[in-house]
């Protein structure tokens, strides 16, 4: 391969750990190179996470350098050729030059190589095999490099195949168009995602929601999502995101207030759900807990904002929402009624804070009130009586509303 750009040495090129496990792979005499993402990135100007290398030594002599050189080796996919090294706590990937002799699925059986043309040919997309020495030299043996300068997404050779050979690469695509595509989507990439999109079912839903989770979560997700609607690709993983044209607005709406992205709020924007259809698709998507109790506040909150009501009514919801809720809420209705003024109570949180509740349920013990569910019965006549006086009432005036309570229930 020639070289075809370089990568200024920045610092996760140059950190001692870096340098330390590719001097350790370069002593056996043959050359490693940075691979995928983080070459991906390096050349984009953003931050590099995981750091991945290959090498055309097979995975046992991987093995035997990195300990040679005081690492710790970690057969993390030895049989598909990958050995993770640690240095310092930081894992560095390394993988041997491949080909795929068989695929299925997530799986393939692979023999070693050590042509790097034919490591490339197996891999997704042609910005993901893009491949740098430890001098910073970038090497493109797919046409990657153009590709990522112009924001376009393309499988490495036939789309189809690729596909075939992995059905999660179609939704890679429309992760990697979601936050490196620009202009038009690859038609070709298109029409084999099309065509294969029924296979989606065969994946386990923890892969495609994993996906799915990162798609929601690019800057803006909108475009690649109404192409996957318009497509017949999203009603294979989502059926119940019936409210896609939404999410242009939403969007626009965390720009303005500064809200990062949130890919519960993002669901929420787009699907149309009442309790037991959060639960039903939460159990379909094997949601954690908190992830699906959060979704069915967003789509089924026990009260909500209201921009035609008045402050003291939007302040009661504020103190029974929360903050976060409230103000995830307000931009949710912004998506869904842009007609009207939800974002005049986006500050609401800030400008008219409402204060935390002062009795506690000890207060109402040392009234005399014996243990029981009567404490509990207590409190929430007390708060009930503190918010409808728009929370004005301090702790002295509450306990003293509160030791009425009990003395008339005696």
């Amino acid at each position: 391969m020639k070289p075809a750009a370089s990568i200024d040495m920045d610092s996760w090129m140059a950190q001692t750990q870096t340098r330390t496990v590719m001097n350790a792979l370069i002593a056996g005499g043959k050359p490693a190179r940075f691979v995928g993402g983080c070459v991906r990135d390096a050349l984009l100007g953003l931050p590099v996470q995981d750091i991945d290398i290959a090498t055309p030594e097979p995975p046992e002599r991987v093995t035997d350098l990195i300990e040679r050189a005081g690492l710790r080796a970690i057969p993390t996919g030895i049989d598909h050729g990958t050995i993770t090294a640690i240095c310092d706590g930081i894992p560095f990937e390394i993988t041997t030059l491949r080909r795929d002799v068989e695929t299925f699925g997530r799986h393939a059986r692979v023999s070693f190589t050590t042509d790097w043309l034919e490591d490339a040919a197996r891999r997704d997309l042609t910005l993901n095999a893009l491949y740098c020495d430890r001098d910073g030299t970038v090497f493109d043996p797919v046409g990657g490099l153009a590709d990522l300068k112009q924001g376009r997404i393309r499988f490495v050779g036939d789309a189809h195949e690729r596909i075939q050979e992995d059905v999660l690469r179609l939704l890679r695509f429309f992760r990697f168009f979601a936050y490196y595509g620009v202009g038009e989507a690859d038609e070709n990439a298109i029409e084999a995602c099309k065509r294969m999109a029924p296979q989606l079912a065969s994946l386990s839903i923890e892969r495609v929601w994993k996906e799915l989770s990162r798609l929601l979560l690019a800057p803006d997700p909108a475009a690649t999502l109404e192409i996957m609607a318009t497509n017949g690709i999203l009603s294979h993983l989502l059926p119940e995101a019936i409210h896609s044209g939404r999410l242009p607005t939403l969007i626009r709406a965390e720009v303005s207030t500064e809200t990062g992205p949130d890919y519960l709020r993002r669901m929420a924007t787009i699907v149309d759900l009442d309790k037991d259809g959060v639960q039903t698709l939460a159990a379909r998507l094997k949601l954690s807990n908190a992830d699906r109790d959060q979704l069915c506040d967003l789509c089924n909150p026990r009260t909500c904002p209201n921009p035609l009501a008045d402050p003291k009514a939007n302040r009661d919801a504020l103190y029974r929402l929360g903050p976060n809720l409230f103000r995830d809420l307000v931009l949710i209705g912004e998506a869904s009624f842009p007609e009207q003024d939800w974002l005049s109570l986006f500050s609401l949180p800030e400008t008219s804070p409402v204060p935390g509740f002062l009795v506690t349920g000890q207060d109402v013990v040392d009234m005399g009130v014996p243990a029981g569910t009567e404490i509990g019965n207590l409190l929430e006549q007390v708060e009930e009586w503190w918010i409808a006086g728009n929370f004005e009432a301090n702790r002295e005036t509450c306990l003293k509303h509160l030791r009425s309570l009990v003395t008339a229930r005696s």
